[in-house]
């Protein structure tokens, strides 16, 4: 695979541009030239998506020009040559062309609706132009024979049950197992008891050949006088067309991502009322998490794409993440949260770590959200008396609720948690179970005998651990320790950690 990143310099373009700026998908290098774009596809096979040949990307790249051209016909320009001549490779170049690049007018970078979410600058007045775009839109486009097929039970299923198949090697990587088991089920769960709705939506003529791509990151707005809705599907037919309820829930979802939630439900509820598809709702949240579902997919073919920085591949796992746990959200699924509690020194933060670690969890750790508070960095260490200075009841207090509040946004997002904290006191936990009821909430208490406890604390005098807790601590701890005994048994997990092992398979097993 040529780096076109490496090949292509300001001599390799007819503008001789001042500056070039260069980003790369999984599929595609984009050459940002002056007032010019040019994308070259990448000769990667996916299954889905085969451009290993030559003849094949000038093929998808015409494809991309043509479809393109319905919703923005001024911005996509033609299909160029790239030829490797004896001063280098050369766009543009009609000798012997070795490659062939998509060229496009630039649009305006303001206007790029993901910097517009970014910069929390995004109106009702943006999605009004998005509506009054896409209603005609799927009114004109193709359907019947040769589309109608796309949104046959058949072809959701294959759509779906694909999904699984090409992230099954990314579950406790990407995704845990028990979301994965959850969208699987829910998924075909779904398709099984809904097939005459699917049959009706055929019907009524709502398979269109759609765009297959429709979210922010191909949205352009122009001084809220007009929107470009660009970089549709070329390269699958069955990934373009389908349900239009399948286009309308992808940029639904990708507003719920960005916690645009209430312009998510304007924008449905708009679409609906314009293209008067009464059934859209009832299919809506199927699609949404068909669609969260592949943009995690995405995540994870980024990640491993050798062209990438690490940089780059660790954020795309990071959203491929985000992406599954809002899918496991569309599909009826409670985020998780597990507090691990218990005296100081029982191994709380060891378990906790390693088990947010497994299960793809977010670790809120009370030592360091209570020196976050105190306006101290992490390593700094204050070795107050029991309950007194940043231990006092008062910083307990702080500590405990913004602890709860930041569980609280997680989950929101879909996200599984873990807190970590002593909790010795009935009232913090009660606090938990109050504000945070639509999370399915584990409890596993730290135990540990005192020889074991002692030696532990004489171990961290020499490490770099964050907890201020020590011996004496710990002692007046277990006096004023009140027992679980409000905590339903089946929710309670009691872990004796004397032995120095991994209990995070035992954990798992017994959720």
């Amino acid at each position: 695979m040529i780096n076109w990143e490496e090949k292509l310099n300001r001599d390799s373009f007819p503008q001789k541009p001042s500056k070039i700026e260069v980003l790369q998908t999984h599929i595609s290098y984009v050459f940002v030239v002056d007032d010019l774009v040019y994308k070259i596809k990448k000769p990667v096979n996916f299954g889905f998506l085969d451009f290993t040949r030559l003849e094949q990307r000038k093929f998808y790249c015409e494809k991309e020009v043509e479809l393109n051209r319905r919703l923005c016909p001024e911005i996509y320009l033609g299909v160029v040559p790239i030829s490797k001549t004896s001063v280098g490779y050369t766009v543009e170049s009609e000798d012997a062309p070795v490659e062939y690049a998509v060229k496009m007018k630039k649009l305006p970078v303001e206007g790029m609706m993901e910097k517009i979410i970014k910069e929390r600058a995004l109106l009702q007045k943006h999605i009004d132009l998005i509506i009054d775009v896409l209603v005609p839109f799927y009114a004109k486009a193709r359907t019947g024979k040769g589309i109608d097929e796309y949104g046959s039970i058949e072809t959701i299923s294959f759509n779906t049950e694909e999904n699984f198949t090409q992230t099954a090697a990314y579950v406790g990587r990407a995704i845990n197992k028990w979301r994965y088991k959850k969208i699987i089920e829910w998924t075909r769960e779904f398709i099984i008891e809904n097939r005459s709705l699917f049959e009706t939506r055929i019907k009524e003529g709502y398979i269109r050949e759609g765009h297959g791509d429709l979210y922010s990151a191909n949205i352009c707005f122009d001084d809220l006088k007009k929107v470009y809705i660009f970089d549709c599907i070329e390269f699958n037919e069955r990934f373009r067309s389908g349900d239009v309820a399948s286009d309308i829930a992808f940029l639904s979802m990708d507003l719920d991502f960005h916690d645009y939630r209430d312009l998510s439900g304007y924008f449905v509820e708009q679409f609906i009322s314009a293209s008067k598809d009464k059934d859209l709702m009832k299919v809506l949240n199927f699609y949404k998490c068909y669609r969260a579902y592949v943009r995690g997919k995405i995540g994870c073919f980024t990640f491993e794409d050798p062209s990438m920085s690490e940089e780059q591949r660790k954020e795309a796992l990071r959203k491929a993440r985000r992406y599954f746990d809002l899918a496991h959200l569309y599909a009826g699924g409670k985020p998780k949260v597990f507090v691990v509690f218990g005296l100081s020194g029982t191994g709380k933060s060891t378990l906790a770590k390693a088990l947010a670690n497994q299960i793809i969890a977010d670790w809120i750790p009370s030592d360091l959200v209570r020196k976050i508070i105190a306006g101290m960095a992490p390593t700094e260490h204050r070795f107050e008396p029991f309950e007194k200075g940043i231990y006092s009841k008062e910083y307990t207090e702080k500590t405990y609720s913004k602890m709860i509040e930041m569980a609280k946004e997680k989950l929101t997002e879909g996200r599984d948690v873990i807190l970590d904290a002593t909790f010795r006191e009935k009232i913090y936990r009660e606090k938990v179970l109050q504000e945070l009821p639509f999370a399915e909430i584990y409890w596993i208490l730290c135990t540990a005998e005192d020889r074991v406890v002692k030696e532990r604390f004489n171990k961290r005098q020499s490490s770099e651990d964050i907890s201020d807790a020590r011996w004496e601590i710990y002692l007046s701890q277990k006096e004023k320790f009140e027992a679980p005994q409000e905590i339903a048994s089946h929710r309670l997990i009691i872990l004796d950690t004397s032995l120095a092992r991994d209990f995070t398979e035992e954990v798992i097993k017994r959720i």
